[in-house]
């Protein structure tokens, strides 16, 4: 083979070498230059997802803020009547109509209602709400007793008897209503009945005011 021919080989192989070394680096920047774009990607995701937690955890903040800031505990609202005019009316008629006097301390009269047809029988309502917002009502009439009870206080159990104010007073639990009990007084063609959801004792608490 001449020297030309050689030289001719020589500078082809160099060529494809050098193509080869050009396409590898092609190849290299090409990968590496993805690879920096696909951290970018990554990286913007992050942050986005960052800023998304970050926002809500301010929103949050600030929600809890103007929770804590505006909130204000509910309380019941007692709506009180006042009732001693109508007591002393509705003893006019009906002597033995009874009130307290006075009322124990921090309970209130809700409800008062007397009504006094032309013919018996003659019916008196006095609902009070206690100091601890639980209710206490008295109810009074010349009715059967069995149908005044029946019609006041639904389906009923004994529970023995009490001694307050110097009577005695029948304990009743009251089965259509939950943690109701009542007191009963039958005497002289009146039934007297306090009853509600505060327990026995201020039942007995509120007995004991009654004149």
């Amino acid at each position: 083979m001449s020297s030309t021919g050689q030289d001719a080989s020589g500078e082809a192989a160099a060529q494809e070498k050098a193509q080869e070394k050009a396409r590898e680096k092609a190849q290299s920047l090409a990968e590496a230059n993805e690879y920096r774009q696909a951290y970018r990607r990554d990286k913007a995701k992050s942050q986005t997802v960052g800023n998304m937690v970050f926002a809500m955890v301010i929103c949050l903040a600030v929600v809890a803020f103007l929770i804590i800031v505006t909130w204000r505990p509910k309380h019941e609202q007692v709506k009180a009547v006042e009732y001693t005019a109508q007591l002393q009316d509705a003893r006019k008629a009906a002597p033995w109509v009874r009130g307290p006097e006075p009322m124990p301390s921090g309970w209130t009269a809700t409800s008062v209602e007397f009504h006094a047809p032309q013919q018996e029988p003659i019916t008196w309502h006095l609902g009070t709400v206690t100091d601890k917002l639980l209710y206490v009502g008295l109810e009074q009439s010349t009715m059967a007793t069995g149908k005044f009870l029946a019609d006041r206080l639904g389906r009923t159990a004994d529970d023995g008897t009490a001694t307050v104010a110097g009577a005695t007073w029948q304990r009743k639990v009251l089965l259509d209503r939950k943690n109701e009990n009542a007191l009963v007084l039958v005497g002289s063609g009146v039934t007297t009945i306090v009853t509600g959801n505060a327990g026995y004792p201020a039942l007995a608490t509120f007995v004991t005011a009654l004149h």
